[in-house]
């Protein structure tokens, strides 16, 4: 994937959607937990060193699977790439549940889903498509039969 490497720095810089600082362990680092800042920017997973401003990774929310692990551990992984997974450890088993809920949430392809039941749920109740008016209803990825199962 291509990316332009100060927009991703200016993203990391965003106000979070969850912030924390929890053990990280990265697919070839074997067993070593790392204390991380893990900031959730829309849908990028940025970690960083705890005594640094910039981060030294970040992760595409996308085609990706969270797992629950130990008792307050997930992990990430990469359905193209299913080797790859980068496991997070928390303080709780609340704040893991937290964290699963809205890296699920955080993905392109979740809001998108979203947007088209809401909208569908709209233009049931109100006969009118919440779209038109954006002049963009009849965008294909704006339609229900769009959807994978």
């Amino acid at each position: 994937m291509r990316y332009n490497e100060k927009e991703l720095l200016a993203l990391s810089r965003q106000p979070a959607d969850l912030a924390a600082e929890l053990g990280m362990r990265a697919p070839k680092k074997g067993n070593v937990v790392k204390r991380r800042l893990v900031k959730l920017v829309a849908n990028f997973l940025f970690y960083f060193r705890t005594d640094e401003a910039e981060p030294i990774g970040a992760l595409l929310l996308e085609h990706c699977r969270v797992t629950k692990e130990e008792s307050s551990g997930f992990s990430i992984s990469f359905l193209e790439d299913t080797e790859r997974k980068y496991r997070f450890e928390c303080w709780s088993e609340e704040q893991c549940q937290e964290w699963m809920a809205a890296l699920r949430r955080a993905s392109y392809e979740f809001m998108r889903r979203s947007l088209v039941f809401y909208r569908n749920e709209i233009q049931k109740v109100t006969g009118k498509d919440p779209l038109e008016q954006l002049g963009i209803s009849e965008e294909a990825r704006f339609q229900l039969s769009s959807l994978k199962a």
